[in-house]
């Protein structure tokens, strides 16, 4: 199905050269969650409903699936460095475009661009594995790792503080230098990858098929990761809505700021991904699913209650940081050599499950309001644990 050359020799990965992948990897990331506080700003500019702003996000998680569809598996044939400066220059100009964008059409358009461009993290993991010597990978890919949830948690509160003190047009407008940064380090200092993939790339999509149709594992892994996710995006999509309600009468700065909070449960999230070496993986991603189902039991009875906001983010994020850690355990075990393909599958499941947790939970707020997305929420969070058990019921039994 594929071929591959022998193992070339390459630089090693240096302590700078790490910096450099994981603060790309925080700020490239930070991208695609800019937008989440700031719908209701960008309602307001464009004189639209919630609902129709809410397309932005949807859009660009889209398009950040199909990037991760189309685009990463070109990591194996062609040089990586070289890819990702060329994906850098159209991000850079999605992000200008949503910075001038003149109507929610254009917006809506340089979301999903933005979105299909993102993808340079899941360039930069695999090529930080392929550099680090192997008695230290786990440990280098746990620092990026570390910087890609930093930089999906903060964006919120980063774009937040941005959007209530100069406007959401700014927040793009600061994300464009920051790349045109990150474009001339990674110019610079990164050194190049050379492919090994010797098939083409029809073939190389192909094989995509074939590994979802030999690899339950990988099914299963992937139907769990994009029920979480979904659930996830529900919340954190209409969560300034709430906070704008005359119970909180917050602005996009105090839903951004949640993203904070959001952190200690990433870093929670880390020690149980630790745990993964002692116990069962099965038995952890039980409990992790758990965990997002009880956040969802705490945020339908916190509609007016900051604190209790507070706590169900801490046990949500901890629950699908630690389910999406647990996943790509099992599915890195499965085929070495097609780590890439399978993260691929795994992730435009991961993306295609945010999206539609975006889409549902903006008809569901028009409609029912703060029940309505916590039912969607612990909804799709109970599907994800009925998944698990009933996979990890077949598996026994075969």
């Amino acid at each position: 199905m594929t071929s591959t050359a022998a193992t070339k020799n390459h630089p090693h990965l240096t302590q700078f050269t790490l910096w450099i992948m994981t603060i790309a990897t925080a700020l490239v990331v930070a991208n695609i969650y800019y937008n989440q506080p700031l719908l209701a700003d960008v309602a307001h500019t464009f004189g639209i409903s919630d609902k129709k702003a809410q397309q932005f996000s949807l859009f660009t998680q889209i398009g950040y699936a199909c990037g991760l569809l189309f685009i990463v598996p070109l990591g194996d044939m062609v040089k990586r460095k070289r890819l990702i400066l060329i994906v850098f220059i159209f991000m850079i100009i999605s992000l200008l475009i949503s910075a001038t964008a003149p109507s929610i059409l254009v917006l809506t358009i340089a979301g999903f661009l933005l979105g299909l461009s993102s993808i340079i993290p899941q360039l930069l993991i695999p090529m930080a594995a392929h550099l680090a010597k192997p008695h230290e990978r786990g440990k280098k890919l746990g620092f990026i790792m570390s910087g890609l949830l930093i930089g999906i948690l903060l964006s919120r509160t980063l774009s937040g503080f941005v959007g209530e003190h100069f406007g959401w047009r700014a927040m793009y407008y600061i994300a464009t230098g920051l790349m045109a940064a990150m474009w001339l380090m990674i110019f610079f200092f990164l050194p190049e990858v050379e492919p090994d993939y010797k098939g083409n790339y029809k073939k190389l999509m192909q094989s995509l098929g074939h590994l979802i149709k030999t690899q339950p594992k990988l099914r299963m892994a992937s139907a769990r990761g994009a029920l979480c996710f979904a659930g996830f995006s529900a919340f954190w999509t209409t969560l300034v809505f709430l906070l704008k309600q005359p119970q909180f009468n917050e602005g996009s700065a105090a839903a951004g700021a949640f993203g904070l909070v959001g952190a200690f449960g990433a870093l929670a999230a880390g020690l149980m991904g630790r745990l993964s070496d002692k116990m069962d993986a099965f038995k952890l991603s039980g409990y992790t699913l758990l965990l997002v189902v009880i956040s969802y039991v705490i945020f339908y009875f916190s509609s007016h209650s900051m604190a209790g906001l507070i706590l169900g983010v801490i046990v949500l994020d901890m629950g699908v940081q630690a389910t999406h850690i647990s996943n790509q355990s099992i599915i890195f075990a499965l085929i070495p050599e097609a780590r890439n393909r399978l993260n691929t599958v795994y992730m435009v499941s991961y993306f295609i499950g945010g999206a539609s947790g975006t889409f549902l939970a903006s008809l569901l707020w028009n409609s029912f309001g703060w029940t309505g997305v916590c039912a969607i929420g612990g909804g799709l969070a109970i599907i994800a644990l009925m998944v698990h058990l009933f996979s990890h019921h077949k598996t026994v039994r075969n």
